[in-house]
């Protein structure tokens, strides 16, 4: 695969080239003055794109997996019951670490394509007249099939039901991308990684908890070490970590989140789902459809594409490795082989979305699909033109 294409994986994503020279630094004493100032800033501007004001952040040397393990591991005690809706392959996973953590789930089975049901939310925290649910998982935006889910009506099913269950949220492939609004929806723990929005590397886990998840640390006893947020903490007072950080990988969010907040969370957010749409137009202009069932669920960074019935998907993902040195992403769990994934987040413009739409007509094509070469690209190129066009009207 040629290094010079981007790639349309809902991530790793592309690294721009400064933020790429940012991790690649020499090496500072971590325990010098020098490490505060690179720590401090990239957490803070953490915060600022999550709209977070009472939040603290802490950047695990991880992934996304192991915010998850924070999340719970930090806030609940062997037994305690949750509630988690399985709708894809990563609340399948959050949902099996909560078991293998000796957790109480009940689980609520959502078809892959679907979002969070919150009206049933709301019914199954009202039942719970004992108060036995600590906490309610919810995977923001499913990466596996392209759904988001709806966190403030979450929230508003959580003070429906007058219950104090916490609110831990996966947005893994949504934070930085799209609109989190970590104070209004009062999440109480938000997990994502540095390989997405933020356009790093792996080798980030970053967890923004409120007071009242950090209070619940003090009384929980899942087993924890590497994850503990009360050693974290005791760290970054002292301007430093319990265990040696990355940082690399921290300098290059110290700039990352500065290119966000330049380019102004809004504005971020717009060019995503301008992006989104734009693939969205190509999806229907070749007479197929996306796995998310209803347009409110349309995920802003990654399209799951459902291929004919009797199709492998995972040959459009091999023949465009192979013929054309482009990547996209395979179908996970219950829909393998099903979809396709075009991720469509973090460092992507109009243009270079063009050229992923492009490659995957010509891989349709070259395997026989019934696409008609240049009618996704072409409807994709009217709705960026458009989009341009009205921005315009705007400005004047």
């Amino acid at each position: 695969m040629s290094s010079q294409n981007p790639i349309f994986i809902p991530g790793p994503t592309n690294i721009p080239e400064v933020l790429r020279k940012a991790v690649d630094m020499p090496t500072i004493d971590h325990r010098s003055p020098l490490f505060g100032r690179i720590l401090h800033p990239a957490l803070d501007g953490v915060k600022k794109v999550l709209k977070a004001t009472q939040a603290q952040i802490f950047a695990f040397p991880s992934t996304g997996t192991g915010g998850w393990e924070t999340a719970i591991s930090n806030t609940l005690s062997a037994g305690d019951k949750v509630l988690a809706t399985r709708n894809g392959m990563f609340s399948h996973r959050w949902i099996d670490m909560c078991q293998r953590h000796g957790l109480d789930v009940s689980v609520v089975t959502q078809s892959w394509g679907e979002g969070i049901p919150a009206d049933l939310i709301e019914e199954i925290l009202t039942a719970d007249k004992g108060r036995q649910i600590k906490a309610v998982l919810a995977t923001h935006n499913e990466t596996a099939t392209g759904v988001r889910s709806d966190i403030a009506a979450i929230r508003r099913a959580l003070d429906a039901a007058g219950h104090p269950a916490l609110l831990l949220v996966d947005g893994v492939s949504s934070i930085g991308c799209m609109d989190f609004r970590m104070d209004e929806w009062r999440v109480d723990i938000a997990v994502t990684g540095s390989q997405k929005g933020f356009m790093l590397p792996p080798g980030l886990a970053i967890v923004a908890c409120s007071p009242r998840a950090l209070a619940s640390a003090e009384t929980a006893t899942l087993h924890r070490t590497f994850f503990d947020l009360r050693d974290m903490a005791k760290g970054y007072a002292n301007n430093g970590y319990p265990y040696t950080p990355p940082v690399g990988l921290l300098n290059g969010l110290k700039l990352s989140t500065e290119m966000l907040l330049e380019e102004g969370v809004e504005n971020v957010f717009a060019r995503h789902h301008r992006i989104a749409s734009g693939i969205r137009a190509a999806v229907a202009a070749w007479g197929l459809r996306l796995c998310a069932v209803r347009p409110e669920l349309y995920s802003d960074t990654v399209s799951a594409i459902r291929v004919p019935d009797g199709f492998d998907a995972n040959k459009i993902v091999s023949h465009a490795q192979n013929a054309y040195g482009v990547a996209f992403g395979t179908g996970l769990g219950d829909v393998a082989g099903k979809v396709f994934r075009i991720g469509h987040l973090g460092s992507l413009t109009d243009v270079m979305a063009l050229s992923g739409i492009a490659t995957a007509e010509m891989v349709m094509v070259d395997l026989c699909l019934p696409i008609a070469l240049g009618s996704g690209v072409a409807a994709a190129q009217q709705y960026y033109r458009q989009s341009i066009d009205s921005q315009k009207q705007k400005a004047a």
